[in-house]
Order: structure tokens, then C-alpha cells, then sequence
């Protein structure tokens, strides 16, 4: 048997993980089918309980996340990877104001999505119900521990988490407090579950528990995404890397663009709706570059630009600039980092022809006051969210109402952008008849 860093315990061999990892999922699942059948308001004081104890545990998670912290940092992890991993006192107390916020929305469950009825009487009703046991795998993100369990524990699911070995205390530290509350409050556990004691044999068995968990929702880099889609028998709803891009039209308003581009690259650089490139319309690029350039140096950006762009930026004589030539893989990189592409078009065409060929489908912005640039834009870009005259950051479940998000989902099927709630169902149709057989 083999000893991974997870504490002292010891994981099993990979056939043993995977009867563990699906022994956790059936009992999920059990647990699982006891919350579906509560009422709304039965998950809204458990949630209000959970938000409370992570209030008044806030201190010992912020302990647990401080050991993580500095075993990172030890480690070498880079800054923006450690602003996501961080998750002190204040941001615990966030989180809890996340899942009070949660416990305020509308109940999903039994929403009538759609009904009719048939000529002959046959009322139809396709309503709202749980998922099930949804799988997430994600590095590095303490706070999304609680977004899942708080949106699960609402819309009736279960949830079977791997969080990653840099968060492994934190984690520990909040799920504690997640399954006392539950236990606490008469509910099995088993409903919010952790596979960190088996490290990546854990996340290999749940990409294979088809038929135990129903869905796999991964997130983080490009790198674990690409894996479990690649490798998922589970069904996946892949979320986002984001290669997010601003562009600049020849109508835009530069007062407008550089509050948002500062705000889009640097509030924080290690997230997945920070602008990682940008793009300038040639008409506006001999104005607007310079002006641009010597914000993001103030702001320690490192610039990597084409040719048209590096030639405006050169010549602009700014102080402590970082600059250099972009190559073909640079338009393809989410940097995460205090780094930035910058490309000029020639034209709002060009712009968007680019952005489809080279984003990961998470969140674009225009920069214009043109209604028919903005029109057009908005109409072609193939992403998950669009943003006008405003900045990338605002994608985001949180800040669109809806207390926490799942993820940013880039995918086409089922859900798309931030996933709340709503996203966290699926539907099933009841037919309500007095006899009828069909001829």
C-alpha cells in the first residue's frame, strides 16, 4: 500500500480506492434521495445553521488555511494560485454571507418548466428535480467547498468533492464543520463527502464511478479540465480556463477602457474572468496604446504584443515596462498571472474572427459606444458570457445573484456561464391522466 502526503492516512490500491470511491457515492445517493423529499424550507434552516457555524468557526478554518498557505508558499506556488488558495477568516465569513444568500432564493425543486395538454386529456408537466450525486474536482479553491455544498444541499443533491493537496487542511477544516451541521440537523453526512485520503487515485476513481456519480464537474487550470474530460466515463460539465479577452473598437471611449482594463487584469490576476488579452482596433491604436501601456506598467503587467503593437508601445518611451514580442502560443495561454497579450486589428471582423479561434468560451468585452459594433459583437462571439463597456470580473455566480456558482460553465449542453441553482437540476415530465390508452 502506498502513502500519499494526505496526513497520516494510508490509501488503498486503485481497485480498492475505486470500491471506496463508489461506496461513498451510493451512500450519497441514499442520503441524497432523503434530502430531495424535505421541504424548501427544511434546506433553508440547515443552511442558515451551516452559514452560522462557519461564522463561528471561521478562526480554525483561517488556521487550517494558514498551514496551507505556508506550505505553498514553501513550495513555490506562484501568487495568483495562492490568492485563490487563500481563505482567511474574512473570506470564510463571506462565504457564509454566500450560503445566507442562497438560503434566500427560490426553491428549484418542482419548478413546472413547461406543461400541456393532449387532445384527449392527458395533462403533461415537466418539473424541476435534483441532479443527484454531483462529483466536483477542483485545486486550490477552499471557498468553492462551501459553494458546492451550500448550492447542493438546496437543490436536493449530493455532492462527492477532491479538492486538491494544497488546500487538503482547509478543506478537511470546513468539511468538518459542512457534515456537523448536517448531523446536527438529522441529515446523513454522507450527502457532502471528500475523497482527499485517497489523493489522485480518489479523483481517477470518481472520473470512472459511472453509474454511482451522475455528473463530474471539473475546476481549475486547462491542465485538470482537459483531464477529466479526456478521461471522464462520468459525464462532464467542463468548466472554465479563461483565455478572456478585451477589445477596444474604433468607438470606444478610452476614459471607459482603462478603469476596465486595470480592473479586468490586476483586481485579481489568478481568476478565471481576469482579461488575459487584449485587443485594439488600428484606427484608435496610436492614441490608445501608450496611455494603456503606462497604466498596466504602473500596475507591474507584463506586456507580450504583436508586432503593430509592440512598434506603438516601443516608441512611447514608458518607464519600468516590461515588453517583448508575442508568439502563436501566447494568444492561447491564460496566464494567470500580472501578464498581458495585446494585438491590433484592423477590424471589429478581425477582432471577433480571433476571439472565436483563440478563446476558451468563458467571457468577452467590447469597449465601444458604436450600437452596431456592439450589436454585432455581442450576436457573433461564441462565449459563455458577454460583457458591454464593463469589465470581465463581473462573471460571476455571486455577483449575478446567485449567492455562489458551481462553476463558469464553457459548454454548450444543459447549463452555460455561471451555474447556480437552476443549473444544479435537471427535469423529468409527469403525465396526469383518467384512463387514457393510446390507439
Amino acid at each position: 500500500m502506498t502513502t500519499h502526503a494526505c496526513d497520516t492516512l494510508r490509501c488503498m490500491t486503485n481497485p480498492e480506492v475505486h470500491a471506496a470511491v463508489n461506496a461513498l457515492a451510493d451512500a450519497a445517493a441514499t442520503a441524497q434521495s432523503d434530502l430531495a423529499h424535505t421541504t424548501g424550507e427544511t434546506r433553508n434552516d440547515l443552511l442558515e445553521a451551516l452559514a452560522d457555524a462557519l461564522d463561528a468557526q471561521a478562526d480554525h478554518i483561517a488556521e487550517a488555511n494558514a498551514a496551507d498557505m505556508a506550505q505553498a508558499r514553501a513550495d513555490g506556488m506562484d501568487e495568483g494560485k495562492l490568492d485563490r488558495l487563500y481563505f482567511g477568516a474574512k473570506r470564510v465569513r463571506q462565504s457564509a454571507q454566500g450560503v445566507r444568500h442562497v438560503a434566500t432564493l427560490p426553491d428549484p425543486l418542482g419548478e413546472i418548466v413547461r406543461g400541456s395538454t393532449l387532445p384527449n386529456g392527458l395533462r403533461l408537466q415537466q418539473i424541476r428535480v435534483p441532479i443527484g450525486v454531483i462529483g466536483m474536482i477542483y485545486e486550490a479553491r477552499p471557498n468553492v467547498t462551501v459553494d458546492v455544498a451550500s448550492l447542493c444541499l438546496k437543490s436536493g443533491n449530493a455532492a462527492i468533492l477532491r479538492g486538491g493537496h494544497a488546500a487538503e487542511r482547509t478543506n478537511a477544516a470546513t468539511l468538518e464543520v459542512i457534515r456537523g451541521t448536517l448531523a446536527e440537523h438529522g441529515l446523513d453526512p454522507a450527502l457532502v463527502a471528500s475523497v482527499d485520503a485517497y489523493g489522485r487515485d480518489g479523483a481517477t476513481a470518481m472520473m470512472q464511478a459511472r453509474g454511482h456519480i451522475d455528473v463530474l464537474v471539473p475546476r481549475g487550470g486547462a491542465g485538470l479540465i482537459q483531464s477529466v474530460v479526456r478521461n471522464s466515463t462520468v459525464p462532464v460539465i467542463e468548466t472554465g480556463a479563461g483565455n478572456v479577452h478585451i477589445y477596444i473598437d474604433r468607438s470606444g471611449d478610452p476614459e471607459k477602457a482603462i478603469p476596465i482594463l486595470l480592473n479586468a487584469k490586476t483586481q485579481r490576476v489568478g481568476v478565471c474572468n481576469a482579461a488575459e488579452k487584449l485587443l485594439v482596433h488600428r484606427d484608435v491604436a496610436e492614441g490608445f496604446l501608450p496611455v494603456a501601456a503606462q497604466a498596466l506598467a504602473n500596475a507591474h503587467v507584463a506586456i507580450r504584443a504583436d508586432e503593430t503593437a509592440y512598434r506603438i508601445i516601443g516608441q512611447s518611451h514608458i518607464l519600468d515596462l516590461d515588453l517583448a514580442h508575442a508568439d502563436e502560443q501566447d494568444w492561447d495561454t491564460e496566464y494567470l498571472a500580472l501578464k498581458i497579450g495585446i494585438k491590433v486589428v484592423d477590424s471589429l471582423d478581425e477582432a471577433i474572427a480571433h476571439i472565436n479561434a483563440h478563446s476558451t468560451g468563458h467571457t468577452e468585452s467590447i469597449i465601444a459606444e458604436d450600437y452596431s459594433a456592439v450589436e454585432t459583437f455581442t450576436q457573433r462571439i461564441d462565449s459563455a458570457v458577454v460583457m458591454v463597456n464593463a469589465s470581465t470580473r463581473f462573471t460571476d455566480g455571486g455577483v449575478f445573484g446567485f449567492g455562489a456558482e458551481l462553476g463558469i460553465s464553457t459548454q454548450k449542453m444543459h447549463a452555460r456561464g455561471p451555474m447556480g441553482l437552476r443549473e444544479m437540476t435537471t427535469t423529468k415530465w409527469i403525465g396526469y391522466g383518467t384512463g387514457q390508452v393510446r390507439a
